[in-house]
Parts: C-alpha cells; sequence; structure tokens
C-alpha cells in the first residue's frame, strides 16, 4: 500500500469528469430519444431522462438554453437532442447536458442543416463583411425561381407596381427534388456570365423542410458566396430560414418583401423629384436675387459713378499720404539713432579712468567723514553709558552706606558676615568693620529685639 496511489472520492470523480470532458467526441454529440421523469424546477432548468428501448440517459438542460426552445417539451416526446457529456462530481453521476433539442422526426434533415451551417460560419460565409451592397436604382432584376409557382407573379407584379420601368428577366429553374440544386446552381452561374442585371433574386414559395432543402445545399450556398452580382434570398415564408438565406447579400421574409428590397417605389421617386425641384427652383431664384442685388450694388459703386476721383485722385491722396508717412518714419528713426548714440557717449564717459579716479576719491572722502562722525558718535556714547554705570555702582557700593554710620560685624577670622544675634555667643570675639578701619570686639551680653508689623511699635 505504501507504493500506491490513494484518492479521495472527489479526486477520482473529478479525474472521471476531465477523461469525459476532454473527449472531442462527447462534447457535440446528438442523442435520440423519448423524454421521461421530466422535471422543470423552478429555476428554470429542465431535469429528465432520455431512453430508448435497451438503456437509459439522466439528462439536463438549463434555463438559459431551453428559453430559446421552438417547442415544449414534455412526458414522452421523442426528441433529437444535442449536448456534451461530463460527471456531477458530488453524485459521481455521468450526465447528458443538453444545449439543442428538436422533435423527432425531422432530426437527421435538422442535423445535416446544423452542421452545415456551423461549418459555413466558420469559413466566413455568413459574415457582414463580405456582402455587397444593392444598387440604388438597379437597371435590371434577374429572378431565379420556378415559372409556375406563386412566388414569381408575386415578386413580378410587385416589381411593376413599384418600379414599371425596370426590366425583369426570368431564369425559370427547379425549386424542389434531387434536380434542383444543380439547377439553382447553374442559373446563379449563368445570370453572372451574362451581366445583363445589377441584382439576383433567388427564392420561391413556402413549404415543409423537405420542400425547402434546395436552398440548403452546400452547392447552392457557395455558387451565392461567389456570386459576383448581389444576392437576395426569399425563401419561403417569414419563419423559414435556410443556409440561402445566411449566406445572400440580403434576405426577405416573403417573395412579395424581396421585391420591396429590390426596388425603390416610383411614387416615392416622383415625391422626392418634386422635392428636389422645388429645392432647386427656391435655390436657382435665391441665387438671383443675389446677383440682381449684387449687380445693383456693383451699379452704384464709386468705381462706376466717378472712375477719375477712385483711379486717380485716390491713389495720389494715398500716395501723399504714404509719403507724409515715410518722412515722420525717417525723422522718428534719425531721433531715436541720436538718443541711443547720446546714451552710449554718457556709458562711454563713465567707464573713463580719470573721471572714475575722481569719483572714487569723491566716495572715500565721503566714507572717511561718515567714520569719522560715526567713531565720535560712538565714543561719546559710550563715555555716557561708563559715567552712568560708575554713578550706578556708587551708589550701591557698601562703603557709600558705612560714611553714613553703618558698619559690618564678621566673626573673628572674617569669614562670615554677622548678620543676627542668634549666629553669635556670649564670650565670642567679632570684628567690626567701619569706613576707616576695623575695631575688635568680644560679647559681653546681648538682647534680641522683637520685631512687630505694628507701626506704632515700630516708631518706638
Amino acid at each position: 500500500m505504501k507504493d500506491k496511489q490513494v484518492y479521495s472520492i472527489k479526486e477520482l470523480n473529478r479525474f472521471i469528469k476531465m477523461l469525459l470532458e476532454g473527449n472531442n467526441r462527447l462534447q457535440d454529440v446528438w442523442v435520440r430519444g423519448e423524454i421521461s421523469n421530466f422535471t422543470r424546477h423552478t429555476s428554470g432548468h429542465m431535469y429528465f431522462t432520455l431512453k430508448d428501448a435497451d438503456s437509459r440517459l439522466k439528462s439536463i438542460m438549463f434555463a438559459s438554453y431551453n428559453q430559446r426552445l421552438a417547442f415544449i417539451p414534455k412526458e414522452g416526446s421523442k426528441v433529437l437532442a444535442c449536448g456534451n457529456i461530463s460527471v456531477y462530481e458530488r453524485d459521481g453521476q455521468y450526465q447528458f447536458y443538453v444545449t439543442q433539442m428538436q422533435p423527432d422526426g425531422i432530426g437527421d434533415l435538422y442535423l445535416a442543416f446544423e452542421q452545415l451551417k456551423k461549418k459555413l460560419e466558420a469559413e466566413g460565409l455568413f459574415a457582414e463583411a463580405r456582402k455587397k451592397p444593392l444598387p440604388r436604382f438597379p437597371k435590371a432584376i434577374g429572378v431565379i425561381t420556378s415559372p409556375t409557382g406563386a412566388a414569381v407573379r408575386d415578386i413580378i407584379i410587385t416589381l411593376q407596381r413599384r418600379y414599371p420601368s425596370v426590366p425583369v428577366l426570368l431564369h425559370p429553374v427547379l425549386v424542389q427534388g434531387t434536380q434542383a440544386a444543380p439547377s439553382i446552381v447553374k442559373a446563379i452561374r449563368t445570370m453572372n456570365e451574362l451581366n445583363e442585371v445589377d441584382v439576383l433574386i433567388v427564392g420561391r414559395g413556402g413549404g415543409s423542410l423537405e420542400e425547402l432543402w434546395a436552398f440548403n445545399e452546400e452547392t447552392v450556398a457557395r455558387a451565392i458566396a461567389a456570386s459576383r452580382l448581389p444576392v437576395i434570398s426569399a425563401v419561403g415564408h417569414e419563419t423559414d430560414f435556410t443556409i440561402a438565406d445566411f449566406v445572400a447579400d440580403l434576405r426577405a421574409a416573403t417573395p412579395t418583401a424581396v421585391a420591396e428590397l429590390a426596388v425603390p417605389h416610383h411614387l416615392e421617386l416622383k415625391q422626392q423629384i418634386a422635392y428636389l425641384q422645388q429645392r432647386l427652383y427656391a435655390g436657382l431664384s435665391k441665387q438671383l436675387q443675389q446677383n440682381k442685388e449684387r449687380l445693383r450694388r456693383l451699379q452704384r459703386s464709386p468705381y462706376l459713378t466717378n472712375p477719375r476721383r477712385q483711379l486717380l485722385l485716390q491713389p495720389a491722396e494715398r500716395l501723399d499720404r504714404m509719403r507724409e508717412l515715410l518722412q515722420f518714419k525717417i525723422r522718428d528713426r534719425l531721433a531715436k539713432s541720436q538718443e541711443k548714440r547720446m546714451r552710449l557717449e554718457r556709458r562711454l564717459a563713465s567707464f573713463n579712468p580719470k573721471e572714475q579716479a575722481v569719483y572714487s576719491r569723491k566716495r572715500l572722502s565721503a566714507a572717511e567723514r561718515q567714520l569719522r562722525q560715526s567713531m565720535q558718535t560712538l565714543t561719546r556714547h559710550k563715555q555716557q553709558q561708563l559715567v552712568s554705570t560708575i554713578r550706578h555702582l556708587d551708589a550701591l557700593s557698601p562703603l557709600k552706606i558705612m560714611q553714613r554710620g553703618y558698619g559690618l560685624v564678621y566673626d573673628e577670622r572674617e569669614k562670615h558676615l554677622i548678620k543676627t544675634v542668634q549666629q553669635v555667643q556670649i564670650g565670642d570675639i567679632v570684628k567690626l568693620r567701619l569706613v576707616d578701619g576695623r575695631i575688635d570686639c568680644h560679647v559681653w551680653s546681648m538682647s534680641m529685639e522683637e520685631r512687630t508689623n505694628d507701626k506704632s511699635g515700630a516708631d518706638a
């Protein structure tokens, strides 16, 4: 067991799912069967089983796909379904995920239709970029259809009613049966070779899928795509779609509608022509009035009423004004040049060494005078500050105070100044310093005076 890899159930189911989804044959597979156990969930998803006589296949069709169904599936319906096979990992059960569904009975034809549609679409035959525009006013129209059907009568009658002047060239073909497709292909190629029309109409009346099948043949589709002439497809009714409709340059819902797309209505053209004529007459009338007004202005022009003044006198006056202006410009230019020369002479004189020496001596003398004045002012200011400071120091000097009868009492070593009686004892020797000398004193007695804040006591 040590050398073998052990999978969880989830990992194994996921591995099987990857194997199934990696198989291209199981990713776009068609299945025929009968619906059973049909349930439509509130979310819109359809859950059912497809069965035949021998087996069953659990299936699901999500709401995003079944909303486009052309029928309503029900229990017991026989259908042809397209989708892919995968595994629902939670239950470990493989399921058929349906993307398309059709009632069984036309399944083979529908399958062939879908396969050819995908093939030609992948080749780009349905692309809008390759579709040719229709001529606005065709000179001739070619119609490729059955000469005996109702469609050709509807097309020709509508064309003649809408655009009577356009010739219609009918190329009769088979529109049903095994020989229909080669007949249609040959007609398209012949009309291109003759080059007698501007646009081709290819179609027939309505019918079943089998009856319209000639227009689902690959040869017809490629002939339409290769046509040099623009092709309008008009096959069946409005709800019928064929491969020819997708390849053609334009699809008409019905054979009658194709004539409305191919040519304009002659009454509409007459209305447009009448409208354009009105605009043309109005434009010509307006232009004529403008030209008349311009002619009247020219007739009133001074060049016609008084040509001598306009052609001779005015140019002479203009020449005089230009001469005066030229003289003014010359004088102005001369004055500016003289002023510029004087400025340059003054600047040149300022660079003369003699002038610069004189100017420098004047600046030096002025600087010396200013220096002396500044020094004198500073000296007086400093002397005043010195006198003021000496007076202040003299007023604060202890000697000055002792001259008024005060003295300083020191201890015996003259290291500490005695300020209160508490600093001495009876028997100590103190030294009294007066203004003119010292006195050694011996303390025989002492008494303390009581200080009060009372003003009368202080006075006593």
